[in-house]
């Protein structure tokens, strides 16, 4: 019945937002900083969250990552990733070749795969970056984005130019894994990529797979290949 389907996916919206407010009320607490994932010895990480979200939302995949032994960054002039695409992925490179990372693997979220990426493709012009992993990320944009009051977010709809001119890049899919759930709210039309490598994890949410273990062991194995 229409009306159920109704019902289920206002149930998995709740536990979506339920997820990030539980997440971000952690990450105040939590001790641990940015510049403490740092170490290792294995190809260096670049952290891209989502929009209007902090960096510690991919806590948990940063600590995996970590102590498998890759030094993992976070992007400070991101903040909360309000900026269009094409400006963040400029801070990301800015931070790459200050730092002179090389052999990088960009982690991302939603909105961060899309800056991701636009590094992969336009930004990175001396091959510092070897690939990304991106969770849930809407890479032919999202319906829902238009509906919503905010710039910052209409700008992830499929109409969206910046949106049109990335999904036409199918050259650089190829040094991407997208993992994602079987159903996610915020994204109708599914984070499936041509040319990528795609992982469906049997979870619903946008926000909750962050934390999942199966989507953290993905991250983590796409990541040390």
């Amino acid at each position: 019945m229409r009306w159920m389907r109704w019902v289920r996916r206002g149930w998995y919206w709740y536990l979506d937002y339920w997820y990030i407010w539980w997440a971000q009320t952690v990450g105040l607490f939590t001790r641990r900083t940015p510049t403490s994932f740092e170490s290792g010895d294995r190809a260096p990480v670049v952290l891209l969250a989502g929009v209007y979200e902090p960096w510690s939302l991919l806590r948990p995949s940063a600590e995996a990552l970590s102590a498998a032994g890759h030094p993992v960054h976070v992007v400070s002039a991101l903040g909360y990733n309000r900026a269009p695409i094409e400006k963040a992925a400029v801070s990301v490179m800015a931070y790459i070749v200050e730092r002179d990372l090389r052999g990088v693997i960009l982690v991302a979220h939603s909105k961060g795969g899309l800056v991701g990426k636009h590094v992969l493709a336009i930004d990175d012009t001396d091959g510092r970056v070897d690939r990304l992993v991106s969770v849930a990320t809407p890479f032919g944009g999202s319906t829902l984005a238009p509906l919503v009051p905010s710039r910052t977010v209409r700008a992830l709809g499929p109409a969206a130019a910046i949106i049109v001119t990335l999904a036409a890049n199918l050259e650089v899919n190829a040094k991407i894994t997208s993992i994602y759930g079987d159903y996610d709210p915020h994204i109708p039309g599914g984070s499936n990529l041509v040319g990528a490598t795609n992982v469906e994890i049997p979870i619903v949410g946008h926000f909750r797979l962050l934390s999942d273990r199966r989507v953290v062991a993905a991250v983590v194995d796409a990541a040390s290949r």
